[in-house]
Parts: structure tokens; C-alpha cells; sequence
């Protein structure tokens, strides 16, 4: 399961959704696409859920949308963002 981090508030927008370190005052925005993956994951998705929806949704063939799922978590777990 992913949780954001104590610190981190979120917001989802028109186009995406921005995240908030409050700690550092750094944001970041995430396009519709990183947005529809977050919000599956901190509901509680699974990565091969979010990456269906991914691909239902966007018109993304299976293997890149696992991929850029992997790639969006991997991010913002480094970011500090996201805790697993």
C-alpha cells in the first residue's frame, strides 16, 4: 500500500494534481495521467490495478503502463513523497 508522507498534503486540480512537501516548501504537479495512478494507489489499488486503469483510460498498451507506474512510485519514493 502507498501512503503520502506525514507532511505532504495534496491537491487534485484541473489538470493533475500537486503535491505539497511542507517540510521543504517544494511542490510538484503531476499531469492526469501520474494523477489517476496516485489517487488508484493511496485508495488502496494495487500497481497492476492502477496500470489497467492507466491503460483503459489513456490508451497506453500494457507494458508501458505498468512501466510508468513503476517509474511514477520509484519517483516519488525518491522524492520522499510517498511512503510504501
Amino acid at each position: 500500500m502507498l501512503t503520502l508522507r506525514s507532511g505532504v498534503s495534496r491537491a487534485d486540480t484541473d489538470d493533475g494534481t500537486a503535491l505539497l512537501d511542507e517540510d521543504s516548501g517544494h511542490y510538484w504537479h503531476l499531469n492526469p495521467t501520474a494523477a489517476l495512478v496516485l489517487r488508484t494507489l493511496l485508495e488502496g489499488g494495487t500497481r497492476q490495478l492502477a496500470a489497467r486503469r492507466l491503460s483503459e483510460t489513456y490508451e497506453v498498451d500494457d507494458d508501458t503502463a505498468h512501466q510508468d507506474v513503476q517509474e511514477l512510485v520509484d519517483a516519488l519514493t525518491s522524492a520522499g513523497l510517498v511512503e510504501r
